[in-house]
């Protein structure tokens, strides 16, 4: 698989979407933000994940600024949060949005989390929005195939993106061939499982036969199945060593094998796993 850190994926109306993104949860909101998006940028990253919720907006808008790169050539998503979902409210959310990223569009606006009574009338805010060009594409977050179901039997507007937790040992493997099957992108989130799962014997052994770190094999692994990768760091190390993903090749056999390491590992509470939390039904 030819890749390369200016790879991109179509998702639709003719926006396209670098495979490779900074992502900002948890990132702390001020320099550290500010900084780490120069970083990732001056690296050759070309997009950048933050949400309403992670109160980093307007550090990344300014980190993109500070930069120097256009704007235009920079893909930015962020997303609306639970409490601002519903039709006028989910509006409101978006247009505070671009003031605090300081932009005059989005490039993809997310339904952060599937709340019960909610999401529908909030897709119908994210479509007007698009049909306005305030955002160039949506999608969802956290949507599993149940919540995809009710939505495709509500609207006619298939979500262009479905950003999930997938890592080697949360594969979902169910899901994300329904994306496939209906033309939703998947974007990766905590591919790197927050840390937690990078000292597994059996990643370790895979890095060592590349020379590779663990890291690198997990998102090499995801970017092999054609999905959009947003490892999160603000150190300058680890926003380079993330991006070093574009120059080796996971055989086969080795993809097969990560196959099997399956185990439904999920960084989540299980609250919030939105697979088998009763609170998204």
């Amino acid at each position: 698989m030819n890749l390369s850190i200016a790879s991109k994926v179509s998702i639709g109306e003719g926006v396209e979407m670098p495979m490779l993104g900074l992502g900002t949860f948890l990132s702390e909101p001020g320099e550290k933000t500010r900084k780490a998006v120069q970083w990732a940028l001056e690296a050759g990253y070309r997009h950048v994940d933050t949400a309403r919720i992670y109160g980093n907006e307007k550090d990344v808008g300014d980190g993109i600024r500070e930069s120097g790169i256009p704007r235009e050539h920079v893909f930015i998503t962020t997303k609306v949060w639970n409490d601002d979902q519903g039709y006028d409210s989910t509006l409101k959310a978006c247009e505070e949005s671009l003031k605090k990223l300081g932009v005059d569009y989005i490039d993809l606006y997310l339904i952060h989390w599937p709340v019960p009574q909610k999401r529908l009338e909030t897709w119908q805010a994210l479509i007007r929005l698009r049909e306005e060009g305030v955002v160039k594409a949506i999608g969802v977050s956290n949507f599993m195939v149940r919540h995809l179901e009710e939505l495709l039997e509500y609207s006619p507007v298939i979500p262009a993106v479905n950003q999930i937790e997938i890592s080697p040992f949360i594969q979902r493997k169910a899901l994300v061939e329904y994306c496939r099957k209906r033309g939703i992108v998947v974007e990766a989130y905590s591919t790197l499982t927050r840390g937690q799962r990078l000292e597994d014997t059996r990643l370790l052994s895979m890095a060592k036969k590349y020379g590779r770190t663990p890291a690198q094999i997990a998102l090499r692994w995801a970017l092999q199945q054609g999905m959009v990768v947003i490892p999160k760091s603000v150190h300058r190390e680890r926003i380079l060593e993330n991006a070093s993903i574009f120059d080796f090749e996971l055989a086969d056999t080795d993809m097969e094998e990560i196959a099997g390491w399956d185990e439904h590992f999920s960084t989540l509470p299980p609250s919030w796993e939105p697979e088998t939390s009763t609170q998204w039904d």
